[in-house]
């Protein structure tokens, strides 16, 4: 995946310690420990990125690893190359095949109340193990 037309885009070879913030779509294919606020724009985490990191954002697009909590007001998408270990918070939920999520999931309503699922069944329906 490419970056998105206008945004900020930090290459596989670059490496971040500390805290990430900023107003405007950012594309990030390297490492980075620490946090990351981009609470008005869209973060996609490249296929090579390793991330040790909790997030907050608008949107995420995740394709590489997160070791973190996510936290998108608006939509998470886990692209097929995606690995999350921690929670995600966000108002919906996108997972392809081959995705994998270890942590809860809580999808936030219209009006910012907690879905009514059950998070035992939560978490059975949103784990996703490739085949072996």
């Amino acid at each position: 995946m490419n970056p998105a037309e206008g945004a900020t885009a930090i290459g596989k070879s670059v490496t971040i310690r500390g805290e990430l913030t900023g107003k405007e779509d950012l594309y990030m294919d390297g490492d980075i420990e620490g946090t990351i606020t981009l609470p008005e724009s869209r973060l996609t985490i490249g296929p090579n990125a390793r991330i040790l990191a909790d997030i907050s954002a608008r949107d995420v697009i995740i394709l590489g690893k997160v070791n973190g909590n996510v936290h998108a007001t608006g939509r998470v998408e886990l692209r097929q190359t995606a690995a999350v270990s921690g929670d995600i918070f966000a108002g919906r939920l996108s997972i392809e095949e081959s995705a994998t999520v270890k942590g809860r999931v809580e999808l936030q309503g219209a009006e910012g109340q907690s879905s009514s699922h059950a998070p035992a069944d939560t978490q059975q329906t949103l784990v996703l193990e490739p085949k072996a």
